[in-house]
């Protein structure tokens, strides 16, 4: 193994989550893959290096096959989750993720999201219409949370009344998708989380191939019937629903604070019509809910000079290769205006997020109505530090008054 850095890195320290632009110089400047004694594990750093390994098929994206070994362990509900998770595509590689991808990637269209455009508009301004100048709210709980589960949930053609269900089962199972070690989890509400989607979903799914609607479920449900089985088809819905909403609460919440901190940022959103096709990727450069991404070493090989042994863990440290100077000028700085559509906050290669489109969508107009309607906003807690571990970072909640 080659010589460890002089400083370890640590992506679930102090300094990640609250000094990204200091502590993404200071890693690069040790080199773009290191060893870390933090995290018992490769961490690939530089754009360059974290793009080859969102690409390398050696490095393998499978989770499931360590959750089906600790299910063995675990309770017989334990086994219904990782049944669930099976058909979650960002969890396994091909050609079993392609099986899974295609009919998302079929039912996700442009046309699909574009026509949500609106329906965005009429949401934000719904969440705002009762709210008043003066008034102290939470924005994750008030609007953050509710517009993307409302959006997901009309695209899959749920009503919105379920939202709040939605959001605690998916609460439930964040505890295992953003788990760096999953073993040490408690399974009881996991478990009621899963039973339920499951048995939701396979209703829905019944229901929607008896009486198909323009719905994504619809579609799913009656052009997948040959690809996927009844659980990977549950396990995509799941999937959808759980990515649609959970990511973009974080974008949403995490973005308001950065905009708080860059008040001419915050007004050009506002004010500058040009930024619409550029901030939302710029946001998600800086302040995109994934700090990394976990690979394990499949086929053993030499990468840059280090050997990489089968079975050993790599850091894909996105929150590192997005402030990675040779790829974006002026790398700690917030520009609405710069094109970031390299950034690789949603995945590279075969693991780029299908929702990206919509992501992008929901960010720019739910942010430019806020500020819009309420132009002198202030937050209540604009000092309290970011929280997060190796894989991610944000915050629980973001007070503010609104003005």
């Amino acid at each position: 193994m080659s010589t460890l850095a002089v400083n370890d890195i640590d992506l679930g320290g102090f300094e990640a989550n609250n000094a990204p632009a200091e502590f993404a110089a200071a890693a690069l400047a040790d080199g773009e893959i290191q060893w870390s004694e933090t995290h018992r594990a490769w961490v690939l750093l530089s754009h360059r290096a974290v793009a080859e390994g969102f690409r390398d098929t050696r490095l393998s994206a499978d989770r499931i096959t360590a959750l089906e070994r600790l299910a063995q362990e675990r309770p017989d509900q334990f086994a219904l989750t990782v049944e669930l998770l099976s058909g979650w595509m960002i969890f396994r590689d091909p050609p079993t993720h392609t099986r899974l991808r295609d009919p998302v990637r079929r039912a996700i269209t442009p046309r699909t999201v574009e026509r949500l455009r609106i329906r965005i508009a009429e949401t934000i301004d719904e969440l705002l219409a009762p709210l008043e100048v003066g008034q102290e709210i939470d924005f994750k709980q008030r609007i953050a949370g509710p517009l993307p589960a409302l959006i997901i949930a009309d695209m899959l053609g749920i009503p919105g009344s379920e939202r709040a269900r939605f959001q605690g089962w998916s609460d439930d199972l964040a505890q295992i998708v953003f788990s760096v070690q999953p073993g040490a989890l408690e399974g009881g509400d996991v478990h009621d989380a899963t039973e339920q989607f499951t048995s939701f979903f396979r209703e829905l799914l019944d229901h929607r191939r008896r009486n198909p609607g323009d719905d994504l479920i619809s579609v799913m449900a009656n052009d997948a019937s040959d690809e996927l089985s009844a659980m990977e088809l549950v396990g995509a819905c799941t999937l959808l629903l759980f990515g649609g909403h959970e990511t973009t609460t974080n974008l949403l919440t995490s973005s308001v604070r950065l905009l708080h901190d860059h008040p001419d940022q915050r007004d050009r959103l506002v004010n500058d019509a040009s930024v619409e096709l550029t901030a939302a990727d710029e946001l998600l450069r800086l302040v995109g809910p994934a700090k990394a991404m976990v690979r394990k070493v499949a086929v053993a090989h030499e990468r840059d000079g280090h050997q990489f042994e089968v079975g050993q863990r790599v850091y894909l440290a996105i929150l590192v290769a997005n402030r990675d100077p040779s790829v974006f000028d002026r790398a700690g700085e917030v520009d609405l205006g710069r094109d970031a559509s390299h950034h690789l906050g949603f995945g590279w290669g075969l693991h780029h997020c299908l929702g990206a489109p919509l992501a992008r969508l929901e960010g720019y107009i739910t942010l430019r109505r806020l500020y819009q309607r309420f132009p002198d906003t202030e937050l209540l807690d604009p000092d309290r530090p970011w929280s997060g571990n190796a894989l991610g970072r944000g915050f629980g909640r973001m007070p503010m008054r609104l003005g």
